[in-house]
This record gives C-alpha cells, structure tokens and sequence, in this order.
C-alpha cells in the first residue's frame, strides 16, 4: 500500500472499504450504523423496525427481505467528518462467495467484523484469505461485546494464529456481557462509555490522562478497573503497538471492541477508518499502474446488478474510478468494444436510494445504468486502452441444467439466463449438443435465488433439474488442437456467454485424460475477466 502525498485533496480525503464477516456477526447492523453516524439515514433500528421499514437499507432484494441474508453488493457513499466514505458492502452468505471475491477488488482496505463469542470462523478466514492475497489493510470490529463473549487475549491469539497477522489493540473492552461498561481506547487515552438506555445515541467520551488518571475511578466499577489496569499492562508488554505502516501493508490490523447494535465502539472504529485508513490505491492493468491522482478518467466496471429498480429493466454497472475527476456527461471509451459512451445519467448510491451524480473522483464508486453494453471487467477510459487485471471468474462448484415449465417461453429464459451470466450472478454454458442451458453456481442457495428471480423478473416459471456433469473449465491452446479436442467430445462441450469454449466434466478422470491426449491445451478453473 503507497500513501501518496500528491494526490489532489477530494481523492485523499476518499476511504473506499468493504466490510466482511462470517454469516450473524453483525455486519448488516454495523453497516447501518456507519450511514446513521455518516447521516445518511436518519434513524437506526430500520433493520428493528416493523413492517416494510424493516429491511437493512443494502438489502433491496426481495429474497434477501425473505431470508434475511444480504446476497447482493451494494456500494454507499457518505461523509464522514473530512472524509468520504465509500462503503461496498458484501454478500454476508457463503454461498455468494465469488460476488464477494469481486467487490474485494474494488476496494482499499475492508473492515473484518467477528462475533466476541464465536471469534474467528470458517468464511472469516476464507475472505481474509482473499484480503492477503491482494494485501488489502484490515481493520478488525469486535462485535457483541454486550453478550457473553470470550477472554480479549484469547480472541487476539486466534486471530493472530489463525490468519497470521499481528494484532494491535486500539481499544480495549471493560467488562463483558452484562458488566460491560465500555472501552478504553489505547490510541487517543480516552474512556469511552456505553449507552444502555438508548441503542440509538452515541455514548460520551472522555479524555483521560493515562490509566492512572483519578477520572477513572469515578466511572468504572473498583474491579472492572483494576482487571482493566493489569489487562492493559500485559497488552502492552505482549502485544505490538499499531504501526500503520505494517497496517497499510497489510501485516497488522488494528481491533476495535464494541456493540454495533447499542452504537457502540462504531464511531472509534469510523475515525481509525478516517484517520489511519488507505487513500485510493494505485490500481493494476495489463499495461500499466493506474495512480488515482492521474488526471485523466479511468475506471472499471466490478459488479452488475439487473432490475434494481423492478419498474424499469435496467442493468447498472458498479465502477470503481481508478483515476481521475469525472464529470457528469463525458465521454469515455468502452475500451472492449472501442466505442465511445457518453455517460449521461451515472448515480451515486444510498443503498437503495440513488441521485445523479455530477462528478465523482478516484477511489468513488458509480453506477452506470445500461442496456447490457457493459460486463464484468470492462474498462472505461479516456482513450487509453487499458485492461484491468485480477478480476477473477471462479469455476462454478454445482452444475444443474434449467428448463422453462411453460414451453413457450424457451427464448426469453435465453435472455434471462445471459443477463445474468452478465451479471455474474450464475455462469451459464450452452452444450454442443442438445437444446437446454446448464447453470453453473459457487453454491446451492444461489439455484434458489435465482429460480425465484426468474420468475419475478421475467414472469417465467423455471425447474433446476441434476445434470450428469459436476465442473467445468475454459479450455485454451493452440486453435488446431482446441478444434480436434471439440470435434472428439462435443458431448462434453459447451460455450460460456462470452461464446468461450467450455470442457465439461463429470470426473477428476476427464480432466487428466484430456491434459494427457491434447498437447498443449490448458483447462482452467479461474477466467480471468479481462478485456
């Protein structure tokens, strides 16, 4: 990670983030707390609420409301204090595993939230893995500290051991479950305060002079006070003090402990965020590095979304600004295609709600609404030809095919189907042989979602029925062996949405036999979304 001093002020002051977490950590009530203090909305506990008003405001999908799951990313923008936070947020169930992979990277830093009871767990680690692998800083929420949670040294060891990154307190819990008081917070020497009465209000802070201030005593319980002392002191001596470099490189995250659902501990976590977190980062193309204080408009499209907006069939393409100062109106080139768009109506969001966006700067994220022109990797730029990298496509894990139950609307499950191959939402394969498409999914709750978006998009009843094959991979190689491959088991082949050619397998057996008797032809599981 660079800090770059020269960046224009309207890009330092940009924090693009996304937040992570295991399923029931709490990131759905944490990421509405960061728009009620960012005043984006206007009262927490919508989540809470009854009724319609119920729903986090990420949440628009009719299935998320129903399974209480956030299983699309969305992207909020708000101020905070100086800055601007752009906040991406994640699918929060396993199965939508690569949608989450994607938004990673359009992102500078991400937020991990753990649950204090259940410390780090399976799809924490497999998203921090992704983290890594792109050293993305991580500033680490310590959620549900209002519960019974476990001993503080003991969830720094697990993280520490279990995703091998030093971990430096920057707040540090007083009390737990129902004792809990508050925090101390190690980076500023303050003593921050819960508010039990009100979940709502933002609980008083105040300055001390060190652990030995005589303020203390009149705040904290004798016991809670004296085990906080000794707690602190071993910290210090066991626990290496945040280093924000070692942060922005991506080796040590800083842990805030709180309650998101109480407002607490969320405010502190924000400032670190503010003050400690990454300006926008120089992003990779084939080419070149993209400096975010370049001054010419790039930018990358990392997610789209169909049917936002249920009244009109709109697709909207999430863009992350890779550099420049972008103004409503431009005209920027579709680099795979080469023609130019003019962009005439790009939106910020809130969540659900979006208003035009006049200008937007590097490290913000847009979105452009579409007729289907723009995919998953696209790169938009001022001319230039560039191509973003690392943007990955995963083999799919589960393969069924599809049939319409009403046989006369074979042609528009087609269109559905590719508009969400489009979407990333679903690979879609059309064999070689025989009518029907097969659907391939990272995991089995995205058949569900996707059946019953089918149905209430397009108005077309669909069954998902087993298929005989379990993966597939995109074929490359020299073309005249590719061909003779094609032609010697076209029952096994078909072609992607892209009209990529496609091996399907039903064993590990099919794999090897295919690398033994075709010289030179790679089958590979990951495609790399590149234009």
């Amino acid at each position: 990670m660079t800090q770059n001093a020269a960046l224009p002020p309207e890009i330092a002051r940009r924090r693009t983030f996304a937040i992570i977490s295991h399923p029931d950590a709490g990131k759905t009530t944490l990421t509405e707390k960061f728009l009620l203090f960012g005043g984006a909305i206007q009262m927490a506990g919508q989540v809470r609420a009854k009724g319609e008003a119920r729903r986090t405001r990420s949440d628009f999908m009719k299935l998320e409301q129903e399974r209480g799951i956030s299983v699309s990313a969305s992207a909020m923008s708000f101020e905070f204090r100086q800055y601007r936070f752009n906040l991406v947020d994640t699918p929060g169930h396993s199965d939508f595993s690569e949608d989450t992979y994607r938004t990673l990277t359009a992102v500078d830093a991400a937020i991990m939230v753990i649950d204090g009871a259940k410390g780090v767990e399976s799809q924490t680690r497999k998203l921090f893995e992704v983290c890594r692998l792109r050293d993305l800083p991580i500033l680490t929420f310590c959620n549900k500290m209002d519960r019974e949670s476990r001993d503080t040294f003991e969830i720094i060891d697990e993280i520490q051991e279990n995703l091998a990154i030093d971990v430096a307190p920057a707040s540090w819990p007083i009390g737990m479950g129902r004792e809990f008081v508050g925090c101390y917070d190690i980076l500023h020497d303050r003593l921050e305060l819960m508010d039990r009465a009100d979940r709502n209000r933002v609980a008083e802070s105040i300055k001390i002079e060190g652990l030995d201030d005589p303020k203390l005593a009149e705040h904290v319980p004798a016991d809670l006070l004296a085990k906080l002392r000794e707690e602190i002191e071993m910290a210090r001596e066991l626990l290496p003090a945040f280093d924000r470099r070692s942060f922005l490189e991506g080796h040590m995250t800083p842990i805030w402990f709180g309650s998101a659902i109480n407002s607490f501990g969320v405010k502190e976590l924000m400032d670190g965020m503010g003050e400690y977190g990454p300006e926008p980062q120089p992003q990779k193309a084939a080419e070149r590095a993209i400096d975010a204080g370049e001054g010419k408009v790039t930018g990358f499209v990392f997610k789209v979304q169909a049917n936002m907006d249920p009244k009109h069939r709109d697709r909207v393409a999430f863009v992350r600004l890779a550099s420049g100062h972008f103004e409503r109106g431009m005209k920027l080139t579709h680099v795979r295609s080469g023609k130019p768009m003019a962009v005439t109506n790009p939106v910020l969001f809130l969540a659900a709600d979006r208003e035009l966006a006049e200008e937007a700067w590097a490290g913000d994220i847009i979105g452009i609404p579409n007729h289907g022109q723009l995919r998953i990797g696209d790169a938009l730029t001022e001319g230039e030809k560039l191509r973003f990298t690392g943007i990955p496509s995963f083999a799919p894990e589960l393969l069924q095919a599809v049939r319409s139950t009403d046989p006369m609307k074979g042609k528009h499950l087609e269109k559905a189907l590719m508009q969400f191959a489009e979407e990333g939402a679903a690979k879609v394969f059309k064999p070689m042989i025989g009518s029907g498409f097969i659907v391939g999914v990272v995991g089995a709750l995205q058949f569900d979602v996707l059946a019953s978006r089918i149905e209430i998009e397009y108005g077309i009843p669909v069954r998902f029925e087993s298929s005989q094959f379990t993966s597939a991979r995109w074929v490359t190689g020299p073309k005249d062996v590719v061909d003779k491959l094609v032609n010697v088991n076209k029952q096994h082949i078909a072609t992607d949405h892209d009209g990529d050619i496609v091996f399907l397998t039903r064993l590990q057996w099919d794999i090897d036999r295919v690398v033994r008797d075709y010289e030179g032809v790679k089958l590979s599981a990951t495609k790399e979304m590149m234009q």
